[in-house]
């Protein structure tokens, strides 16, 4: 792997060159989270002030001296994200950033990969939360069984993998009507029908014709998670059976 060219090795000082959260549980147990990014800090040449800038950053000022044997998961993780922030990197990668933080912990995060990309830094996220990476990412990189699946933005994806459902609530009568015209239907929430092979404009005449009132029309698009796992059906390693 390199780096702006160069392999992560040879970088003079990696902290300043890429940040790398791969596993939240790397600190010293015993160290306080000031200690250990200045730890960090100190051995990779970085002024000490930036301690304390990501720590604010992060959330984590109010907590800098205590130790991090005693942080919850989600504060694991919000140092961690200190720790590849201390050397104010052009490159950053996230592993499961999210892993372990609670909503507005979510959505902190969320917008702090957002607004360090719009900085015009790389943020690289791997993830298996496809609906988190639906609202984070704007290009994804799909890789199954060590193979390079897709290489793509999230809005093609989607925009390939289909025309996604309609959702429909009518008559249960209309249901037979759907079938006949070609189109797919099942049972959705609340008595409502998931069609599929038909689009709502088609719906809408279909309904018309038979003069059945409609209660909702509503396409639905598909979703990330739809897609990825279409495009990567053929990638599982491990397959389970529903009950």
């Amino acid at each position: 792997m390199t780096i702006g060219g160069r392999r992560y090795r040879d970088l003079p000082v990696p902290l300043a060159e890429v940040g790398a959260l791969l596993d939240a549980g790397a600190v010293h147990g015993g160290r306080t989270a000031y200690d250990h990014l200045l730890a960090l800090a100190v051995s990779n040449g970085l002024p000490r002030r930036r301690v304390g800038e990501v720590l604010t950053r992060t959330g984590l000022e109010g907590v800098a001296g205590r130790r991090a044997g005693g942080f919850s998961l989600g504060m694991r993780q919000r140092l961690g994200i200190a720790a590849t922030l201390l050397g104010d990197p052009r490159v950053l990668i996230f592993d499961e950033p999210v892993n372990g933080l609670d909503p507005e912990g979510i959505r902190w995060a969320r917008d702090l990969m957002r607004s360090l990309a719009a900085e015009g830094r790389a943020v690289l996220v791997s993830s298996h939360l496809m609906s988190e990476m639906a609202q984070t990412a704007d290009h994804l990189i799909v890789i199954g069984r060590g193979r390079l699946i897709a290489d793509t933005a999230v809005s093609e994806l989607t925009r390939t993998s289909g025309e996604g459902t309609v959702l429909v609530r009518a008559p249960e009568a209309f249901a037979p009507q759907l079938v006949a015209a070609g189109a797919a239907v099942r049972e959705g929430v609340e008595s409502s029908l998931v069609v599929s092979g038909m689009s709502a404009a088609d719906i809408g005449k279909l309904a018309a014709y038979h003069g059945v009132a409609l209660t909702e029309l509503t396409p639905q698009r598909v979703s990330l998670e739809d897609a990825f796992m279409e495009l990567t059906r053929d990638s599982v390693e491990f397959q389970g059976v529903a009950a």
